[in-house]
């Protein structure tokens, strides 16, 4: 019986069937499907980079440096979610980038050279924190080779 997701080929040896690409095997994947994925695993690592950063500067700086730290990096993940919504519209679109995520940055720089209260580069490294959880993921795609291409085939009795 095969389902939607299997194929039947003849072998020439004996003539009997082989199904392969059974749902249990690796099926392709949806590139969408590996987007979203990849997108909250940003996220992931964005915010437990941020907790790790956060706790460090308010232990080693004082709590008002730290503030200044996660409001930079409250910034980046939400410019982070704006480009993974302005790329999904791309997949689906076919439509060019906009712009507006630059806005973000920029006014949360003026806000903090008006303000006393806030300093530039606390808020500028919070900000960066997400590109630290994309080095990250890239490191781990290089070192820690993904599993299901690391299996082997079913092998089949003849």
């Amino acid at each position: 019986m095969n389902s939607p997701n299997t194929h039947t080929e003849t072998t020439p040896v004996n003539g009997d069937t082989l199904e392969t690409g059974s749902a249990s095997s690796a099926p392709a994947t949806d590139p969408m499907q590996d987007f979203y994925q990849l997108q909250q695993q940003l996220f992931i690592y964005t915010l437990a980079v941020t907790g790790i950063i956060f706790i460090s500067t308010w232990i080693g700086f004082g709590l008002n440096i730290a503030l200044n730290y996660l409001l930079g990096a409250i910034a980046g993940v939400v410019y982070l979610k704006m480009l993974a919504r302005d790329v999904e519209r791309i997949g689906r679109q076919q439509e060019r980038l906009s712009k507006t995520r630059l806005a973000l940055f920029i006014g949360l720089i003026i806000v903090a050279t008006r303000l006393k209260e806030l300093q530039i580069l606390p808020i500028f490294l919070g900000f960066l924190t997400f590109k630290v959880a994309i080095v990250l993921h890239t490191l781990q795609s290089l070192l820690i080779p993904d599993r299901q291409e690391v299996r082997e085939p079913a092998k089949t009795d003849p």
